[in-house]
C-alpha cells in the first residue's frame, strides 16, 4: 500500500460524476448546520428554554453541527465522484474517526436524554429541571468520551492494513464495524427503548392515582359543604320566618340549590384533556379553603408539579427517539449484514441509500423541535425575524 498514492488512483479511474449527490448534499449540509446552529442559539438566549433537558438537546445538536461541517462535505465530495476516494488514506481514515464518533455521539446523547428523563419522572422530589447539576454535566462528558473511546481505534492505525485499495474510503477491519454496532447502536437502543417505556407505565400509573385521589378528598368536603348550606338555610330561616303559608321550610330544603362557583363535577365534566379534571379538582380545593396536611401538600404538589413539566418535555422526545431509530436502523443493520453474511449481495448503490438515510437524521431533529414544541417554534421565529 505504500506504493499506491492519489495520483496513480487519478490515472487509473474514470470518473463518473454524481449530480445528483450534489444537489441533495449541498442543501441537506445547509439544512443542518440552519437548524442545529437555531436550537443552540434558541437555548442559549431564551430564558425559557434553559432547562436541563434542552442542555442534552444542545449536545445533540452540536453532534449533528460536527457532521456536517466535518463528515458531509468530503461524503459528498466522494458520492460526487460516484464513491471514489481521491483524497489521502490518513484524511479517510480521520474521516471514518468523525463519522463513527459522532454517530455514536448522537445515539448516546439520546439514551442520556432518556436516563435524565427517568429520573426526572421517577424521582421528581430529587430533580431540579432548571438547575444544570453535576448529574447531568458527568452524562454529557460521558457522552462524548464513549463515543471518541468506540471511534479512536480507527485514527490509531486499525484502518491501514496490507493491501488496502486507496480509492475506496470505508472501515477495513470486519470486526470492528461489528463491535462499533454493538458499541453505538445495537446496545443503547434497546436500553434508551427500556427506560422510555418504564417512564411511560410510571406516568399512567402515576395520572390514575393522582386522579383517584383528588376525588376521593374531594368527596368529603363537598358533603361538608353542602351541611354548612343547611346551615346557613336554617339561620336565615330561624332569624327572618317566611310570611307565606307555601314556602315553609321543607320547600327550602327540597328546592335545588345552584352549584357553586367552584363545582369540581361541573369543572370536571367541562374539561377537554386529560390533565383539567385534575386541575379542575385542584382549584376547586383550593378555592373552597379545603386543603390536607402541610406536609403530605407539600410533596404531593412538588411532584404534581414537576410531573405534568416532565410530560410536556416528553412529548417531543419520543418522537426524536422513533425518528433517530426509522433513520439509522436501516444504516447498522445492512453493514451487520454484510460482514456477518458473506453470501448476502449487498451492493454500494444499497448502502449509499442508507448512509443517507442515516444523515438525514441531523437534518430532521430541529423540525421536529419546531412542530411540537411551542416555545421553539417560537423562538426559531424570532431568531429568523431578527426580533428581540
Amino acid at each position: 500500500m505504500g506504493n499506491v498514492t492519489p495520483s496513480d488512483v487519478l490515472e487509473r479511474i474514470h470518473f463518473q460524476y454524481n449530480f445528483l449527490a450534489l444537489a441533495l448534499g449541498i442543501p441537506l449540509i445547509l439544512i443542518i448546520i440552519l437548524g442545529n446552529v437555531l436550537v443552540c442559539l434558541s437555548v442559549l438566549t431564551e430564558r425559557s428554554l434553559k432547562t436541563a433537558t434542552n442542555y442534552f438537546i444542545v449536545s445533540l445538536a452540536v453532534a449533528d453541527l460536527l457532521l456536517a461541517v466535518l463528515v458531509l462535505p468530503l461524503y459528498v465530495y466522494s458520492e460526487f465522484l460516484g464513491g471514489i476516494w481521491t483524497l489521502n488514506t490518513y484524511i479517510c481514515d480521520a474521516l471514518m474517526t468523525m463519522d463513527v464518533m459522532l454517530c455514536t455521539a448522537s445515539i448516546l446523547n439520546l439514551c442520556a436524554i432518556s436516563i435524565d428523563r427517568y429520573i426526572a419522572v421517577v424521582v421528581p422530589l430529587k430533580y431540579n429541571r432548571n438547575q444544570f447539576s453535576l448529574r447531568q454535566l458527568i452524562l454529557i462528558a460521558a457522552t462524548w468520551v464513549l463515543s471518541l473511546g468506540v471511534a479512536s481505534p480507527v485514527i490509531f492505525g486499525l484502518n491501514q492494513v496490507p493491501g488496502r485499495d486507496a480509492s475506496v474510503c470505508k472501515l477495513e477491519d470486519d470486526n470492528f464495524v461489528v463491535y462499533s454496532s454493538v458499541c453505538s447502536f445495537f446496545v443503547p437502543c434497546p436500553v434508551m427503548l427500556l427506560l422510555y417505556y418504564w417512564m411511560f407505565r410510571g406516568l399512567r400509573r402515576w395520572s390514575a392515582s393522582r386522579r383517584s385521589h383528588l376525588l376521593s378528598a374531594d368527596r368529603p368536603f363537598s358533603l361538608s359543604l353542602r351541611s354548612l348550606r343547611r346551615h346557613r338555610r336554617s339561620k336565615v330561616k330561624y332569624l327572618m320566618p317566611s310570611l307565606s303559608p307555601g314556602v315553609g321550610a321543607d320547600a327550602a330544603d327540597t328546592a335545588p340549590s345552584p352549584a357553586p362557583e367552584g363545582d369540581p363535577v361541573t369543572q370536571a365534566d367541562s374539561a377537554s384533556d386529560g390533565e383539567a379534571p385534575e386541575r379542575a379538582l385542584e382549584g376547586s380545593l383550593k378555592a373552597n379553603g379545603l386543603r390536607g396536611h402541610g406536609s403530605e401538600r407539600g410533596s404531593h404538589g412538588k411532584s404534581s408539579r414537576v410531573s405534568g413539566r416532565e410530560r410536556k418535555a416528553m412529548k417531543v422526545l419520543p418522537v426524536v427517539v422513533g425518528v433517530f431509530l426509522a433513520c439509522w436502523t436501516p444504516f447498522f443493520v445492512v453493514h451487520v449484514t454484510k460482514v456477518l453474511c458473506v453470501s448476502c449481495d449487498i451492493g454500494p448503490t444499497l448502502i449509499s441509500v442508507v448512509t443517507w438515510l442515516g444523515y438525514v437524521n441531523s437534518a430532521v431533529n430541529p423540525i421536529i423541535y419546531t412542530a411540537f414544541n411551542t416555545e421553539f417554534r417560537n423562538v426559531f421565529h424570532k431568531l429568523l425575524c431578527c426580533q428581540t
